[in-house]
């Protein structure tokens, strides 16, 4: 796919662009009113997103069997992808990984920079285009924010553009996860998310998954949200703001057992101390954001609970056992999701049945 030299010579430099609003840049990443790199949640529309949980279902369907699995193997076998994970990652990237590998891409891996040519002074901009050289699709994870807006914003302005897919940026942003976090909110309830009640828990402040996933509730009517953390992780004001400008209600508590028991769903998380700057983590009782076994008798029959993975405490192992305890199912989701989203940016979706 190319861009025209007309929308690549209209574009600023790079901090009058990144000033923008995430609506104002959307534009600049799609091509042929199509998704082109995914980088932001709100890209996502509801008829986007109900049309790739159609093609996720489609392939898990297809690939049942040899002959539906070596068709959708054939779709993209021409394209090459790179997955460049400059953080550490186990699901993301083996989502991804396998999700390339069912729809037949072949794919090439980095998963430290100090295994790059960066060692010897390259800078990450140009070690992302050396890599564009040989594939037709780039997958990343970076810890700096913007890093990866950065660079595609950057190959959307040279000859050979490739789409650039995001895997997690910082504290930013993880649009796919939040498209998986969806789908399987989607298949828990039969494909009927509005009015639903929503409990997120956790560090939110930090947590890039429960950002995104929060950007996404605009696309469902009704919906409402509670925000449940220790005051120091306390969600930050731009999501509130985005919230309040989408006229979508939310509380923020501490009192987790009193929100839990009208809950549709909840989505739990763990302390994201990685991010820690000043051991601000330190001294935080996280314990009364626990999910614990007696809590199952509280949650409604049809609630699910959810969580992004890793976790640590913040939910008992003895939970697992309940069928309401979706995570295990969620991951999976990713691989089928993330497959459905690269079949769509390849126009092959249509191709799958």
């Amino acid at each position: 796919m190319q861009r025209t030299q007309a929308m690549i010579s209209v574009q600023p430099n790079w901090d009058t662009f990144h000033k923008l609003r995430t609506s104002e840049k959307i534009p600049f990443f799609s091509k042929d009113d199509r998704l082109y790199d995914c980088l932001f949640a709100q890209q996502f529309s509801r008829a986007l997103l109900e049309h790739l949980f159609k093609t996720a279902d489609a392939l898990r369907a297809a690939t049942r069997k040899k002959e539906g699995a070596d068709h959708v193997a054939r779709l993209l076998s021409h394209k090459r992808a790179m997955l460049y994970f400059a953080q550490p990652s186990t699901r993301t990237f083996m989502s991804f990984l396998n999700a390339c590998h069912v729809l037949g891409i072949k794919t090439s891996e980095i998963r430290d920079s100090s295994t790059s040519s960066e060692v010897k002074g390259e800078t990450p901009e140009d070690t992302v285009r050396t890599f564009s050289s040989y594939v037709d699709m780039i997958i990343m994870r970076h810890p700096a924010p913007g890093f990866v807006e950065k660079t595609a914003w950057l190959m959307n302005r040279t000859g050979r553009p490739v789409p650039i897919v995001s895997g997690g940026s910082g504290k930013d942003q993880h649009p796919t996860q939040a498209l998986l976090d969806v789908y399987t909110l989607h298949r828990s309830f039969a494909g009927e998310l509005d009015g639903k009640h929503i409990v997120m828990v956790g560090d939110l402040k930090r947590g890039r998954t429960v950002r995104s996933l929060t950007y996404l509730m605009k696309n469902y009517k009704n919906v409402s949200l509670s925000f449940v953390s220790p005051k120091e992780f306390r969600m930050e004001t731009d999501i509130l703001d985005f919230l309040r400008r989408h006229n979508i209600p939310f509380t923020e508590t501490e009192d987790f057992l009193g929100v839990m028991k009208t809950a549709d769903a909840i989505y739990m998380t763990r302390i994201q101390d990685e991010h820690d700057k000043s051991g601000e983590s330190k001294g935080v009782d996280y314990s009364p954001f626990y999910f614990k076994k007696e809590h199952l008798k509280v949650i409604k029959r049809g609630c699910v609970i959810m969580h992004p993975l890793p976790r640590r405490h913040e939910i008992e192992v003895t939970v697992d056992e309940d069928p309401r305890a979706v995570f295990w199912r969620q991951e999976r989701n990713g691989m089928w999701a993330r497959a459905a989203l690269m079949a769509y940016i390849f126009s092959v979706d249509n191709k799958i049945s």
